[in-house]
């Protein structure tokens, strides 16, 4: 085998720098340290210059090109090419291996009681230790190995739930805001008060319900009320004449508008009539030219008042002109004289109509002050009831919270006190799981995979446990078998206890004929984790992972009836 085919990168497992030094149990020695990390030698490889390194930290120095040693540099024996470091320079130092592999070594990890060589912490316990804290790979919280299936299902932000209503999947953490959007998330109306409305039928069940609040029809012009659809009319007839005002209001200021934009029609006449009486004026002073008597023009023009005054009367008759040229004079004098007498008697009758309707204006005038008068103490009343509504929302916001924590108390109490119900104190506890079909269902797509007895006890004082099954199997049972185990749980007396347990189990499926039941029994493996003193809430599990095959339950049996099994355990009280 060539160098370069030994070379550090083409080793198994030669992904790790040094095994940490506080895993030693004696002395350590400065041999057993890798001249890069400065830690305890993992697969070491020997380099031309006779110094070791983890292959690790090897193949990591040579990857960007040969290097010097840096402990031929220390050590002041620097000698070229043998203290070049480069891939195909190393080969594996078995006889270094061998001596590092038989170190004595215990685990680092808190609370972990583990000791051995360091070849078996390597293989058997560096990766699998229950104490080992790690962060999870989703949520990135740090928790120890053996919690990782218990916080991956129970605890997780970041793991993933079925929608209950529109069975869309999200991420916990997310679930306020998928309420948010869900189509099929259940509505209250606020008109009608039913519930259960699914969110995408909603806006549809609004544009019918009678009860639903809709604004007024007069909104348009200032009406705030929002009243039920059956009301509407109700409402209008109650509320016509504030209506009413509204609209006047709203007329009014389209009104002012209009003739801000318009010249007034008074303006305008009482300038054609000045217009008109100019040319009176001319046309007499023609005629008194032409030797026709000038008082009856300068009575027309003295009698003939400015606008805006009711027009004058004008002499009816004029001495006859002595010419022809007079007389044309005079028929167009009459004529101007006639349309002054119209132009008149039009004013008058605009100054009429304008009085009326000044009359009117002062009436909705003192109408309109009386309804303002009336709206703002109808606003001042408004807005101290819109204060008491507030106390009063509050109070029942902070009662539904004090009755929301008493729910969840008496909740907790009642979980509780099934549980007491439930539990027994000689060792032999017998577990109802009730709805068996509904549970492997969900056992099956992975939605409840596994369930927890009821705590049970050797004694009022004695030993706290439990029972985990799994409906559709776990490990080498999963999909095939009924996989049942047994949890030893921290309890209120472990200290007065002797650990670890080591008391026979023995697990039963109870036959409801009572022929044939099926029993699996075990003593407990005193080295293993699963039975020494609990640190946490719970040990792991351990068990029968090929309790029952599934093919039993699937047949005609006598285990499951009226959907529901009956699961025995019974711990042998021996030596307690």
């Amino acid at each position: 085998m060539s160098t370069q085919d030994l070379s550090p990168t083409a080793m198994p497992e030669a992904n790790k720098p040094g095994f940490p030094k506080t895993i030693l149990a004696n002395k350590l020695e400065d041999k057993h340290l890798c001249n890069c990390c400065r830690n305890i030698l993992r697969r070491p490889f020997q380099a031309q210059c006779g110094h070791r390194f983890c292959s690790y930290c090897f193949n990591r120095t040579v990857s960007s090109g040969p290097q010097k040693c840096s402990a031929c540099i220390e050590e002041d024996i620097f000698e070229e090419p043998m203290s070049i470091l480069k891939p195909g320079c190393a080969f594996p130092d078995n006889a270094a291996r061998r001596e590092v592999e038989n170190l004595a070594a215990v685990c680092l990890n808190e609370g972990c009681t583990w000791k051995g060589s360091i070849k078996e912490y390597e293989l058997n316990h560096e990766a699998k230790c229950e104490f080992m804290v790690i962060a999870c790979p989703s949520c990135k919280e740090h928790i120890r190995f053996s919690e990782q299936e218990r916080h991956n299902e129970r605890e997780c932000s970041e793991r993933t739930l079925n929608c209950k209503y529109c069975k869309e999947p999200f991420h916990f953490k997310n679930i306020k805001a998928h309420d948010e959007i869900c189509p099929k998330y259940p509505m209250i109306c606020e008109g009608c008060a039913k519930k259960k409305i699914p969110r995408e039928k909603y806006v549809d069940h609004i544009k019918f319900c009678s009860k639903f609040r809709t604004p007024c029809r007069f909104h348009v012009v200032g009406c705030d009320m929002s009243v039920e659809k059956e009301k509407i009319h109700e409402h209008e007839r109650a509320c016509s004449y504030e209506h009413l005002n509204l609209l006047l209001h709203y007329i009014m200021g389209l009104k002012v508008n209009l003739e801000g934009m318009q010249p007034q029609s008074l303006e305008l006449a009482s300038h054609k009539i000045h217009e008109l009486h100019q040319s009176l004026r001319d046309l007499e002073a023609k005629v008194g030219q032409l030797g026709s008597p000038p008082a009856p023009a300068q009575a027309v023009a003295a009698a003939a008042p400015a606008p805006p005054p009711p027009p004058p009367t004008l002499p009816t008759s004029f001495t006859p002109l002595p010419s022809a040229a007079g007389a044309a004079l005079e028929l167009q004098l009459q004529s101007e004289k006639a349309k002054v007498a119209e132009l008149g008697r039009r004013c008058q009758e605009l100054e009429l109509k304008a009085g009326a309707f000044e009359g009117a204006v002062c009436t909705l005038n003192r109408e309109v002050e009386r309804s303002a008068t009336n709206l703002e103490a109808n606003v001042r009343q408004h807005r101290l009831d819109q204060e008491k509504i507030e106390a009063l929302g509050n109070k029942v916001r902070q009662l539904e919270r004090t009755v929301g924590l008493k729910d969840l108390t008496i909740s907790e109490m009642e979980s509780r006190l099934r549980e007491m119900s439930a539990t027994t104190f000689d060792g032999v506890f017998v577990w109802r799981i009730s709805d068996f079909a509904k549970k492997r269902q969900d056992a099956i797509a992975g939605r409840a995979p596994a369930m927890f007895s009821p705590a049970f006890y050797t004694s009022k004082y004695g030993y706290k446990m439990c029972l985990r099954i799994y409906l559709n199997g776990d490990g080498t049972g999963r999909g095939s078998h009924l996989s049942l185990f047994f949890v030893v749980m921290r309890g209120l007396s472990d200290a007065l206890l002797k650990w670890p347990f080591n008391q026979k189990v023995t697990l039963m499926l109870l036959d409801q004929s009572n022929r044939e039941h099926i029993i699996d029994a075990f003593r407990p493996d005193v080295s293993s984790s699963s039975f020494q003193r609990p640190v946490s809430e719970m040990n792991i599990a351990s068990g029968c992972p090929l309790f029952c095959p599934l093919s039993k339950l699937d047949s005609k049996n006598t285990y499951i009836r009226d959907d529901t099994i009956f699961i025995k355990a019974i711990v042998d009280l021996t030596g307690l």
